[in-house]
């Protein structure tokens, strides 16, 4: 009996690591449909994996990476801007995919190599403002075509922007305000935009969607955000500000120690892949793919045509300066009602 009762223990073991081998934890910092319809294909192509999604943004997932070092329950990180992802990278919490990049756009590649490999990009997208076409119409507000017509009290809560605490989109944002501008002017001037905020959001693609709602007359957001909701027939209007702009490279990250390190692989070596980049637009998503075989959908900002800034990854990347910039934000410009 006893004989018995440890093969059976040997057993459910052996069972058990059977099961936890075959699901993967995955954090997405995409767009819900986009995330769903990735973990969909993936699991189509995989059919004893279980991909167990939950969808956060860039922020909410660094910070959580950094509180689970040395017990992540997390096996990868797919989507979201790039510079949180560079900040896990040098903080040491996301491992080497060894995925193949050499199919990748020299944009995407760079980030690979400011890495050593620890993140990849999978898109870019470029920051602008978004403005409801009907309500600006309707109050006699003309339309903003720069950063600084966003500091002109015609636009007094008529503002909606994401917390770059929270918003890898918003921390673009601010980074993209300091690359142009310098620091102590660029914390003047977000401060000047700031007083015209109505709401700071979580997320970065939600004010863009309350615009597009008619719930603000203005956002920032990134580009392909706003496409995806004008194609849908709201009254948003895309403009590329004057001076100048930012723009993110998406990425994804394999977390070091992550349970499901070769799961984790197959969704990075996927995630690459040109035809699963190509089916971003089946569900409004018109980031340009970092793949250089994928489609490009013809909805999909021409990045050629934006006056963009040299985004300084590397720089905009590390621990060290998001910290220091965030501090200062929170102390210069701040969020009067944060949200919890």
């Amino acid at each position: 009996m006893k004989k018995l009762g440890l093969i059976s223990v040997a057993a459910l073991m052996a069972s058990g690591a059977t099961a936890w081998a075959d699901e993967l934890s995955v954090v997405c910092s995409a767009e819900q449909d986009w995330c769903d319809l990735m973990v969909a294909a993936f699991e189509a192509e995989n059919p004893d994996t279980d991909v167990l999604m939950v969808r956060k943004s860039t922020g909410e997932t660094l910070a959580q990476v950094r509180a689970e070092a040395g017990n992540p329950k997390i096996d990868v990180w797919w989507g979201g801007t790039g510079d949180p992802h560079l900040i896990a990278a040098e903080e040491g919490l996301t491992q080497a995919s060894g995925a193949d990049t050499s199919d990748l756009l020299g944009w995407a590649q760079n980030m690979a190599d400011i890495s050593d490999g620890r993140t990849v990009g999978i898109y870019a997208g470029a920051l602008g403002i978004a403005y409801n076409a009907d309500i600006l119409s309707e109050k006699n507000i003309a339309p903003p075509e720069c950063w600084a017509d966003l500091e002109d009290p015609r636009f007094a809560g008529e503002i909606q922007v994401a917390n770059p605490n929270s918003s890898g989109t918003a921390y673009t944002e601010l980074a993209t305000f300091v690359q142009l501008f310098g620091e102590d002017e660029a914390m003047t001037k977000l401060a000047a935009v700031g007083k015209n905020v109505n709401s700071y959001t979580k997320s970065g693609s939600a004010p863009s969607k309350a615009a597009a709602r008619g719930e603000t007359g203005v956002s920032i957001g990134f580009m392909h955000d706003m496409v995806k909701l004008a194609s849908q027939g709201f009254p948003l209007k895309i403009v590329a500000p004057c001076e100048g702009t930012g723009y993110e490279v998406g990425a994804v990250s394999i977390i070091e120690g992550a349970r499901n390190a070769e799961g984790a692989k197959k969704w990075v070596e996927f995630a690459l892949r040109a035809d699963i980049q190509s089916r971003a637009p089946e569900v409004g998503s018109f980031q340009v793919p970092s793949n250089s075989n994928a489609q490009v959908a013809p909805e999909s900002p021409d990045l050629a045509s934006i006056k963009l800034i040299d985004y300084d990854f590397a720089t905009y990347g590390s621990s060290e300066t998001r910290g220091r910039l965030l501090e200062r934000w929170d102390a210069e410009v701040g969020d009067p009602n944060p949200q919890q």
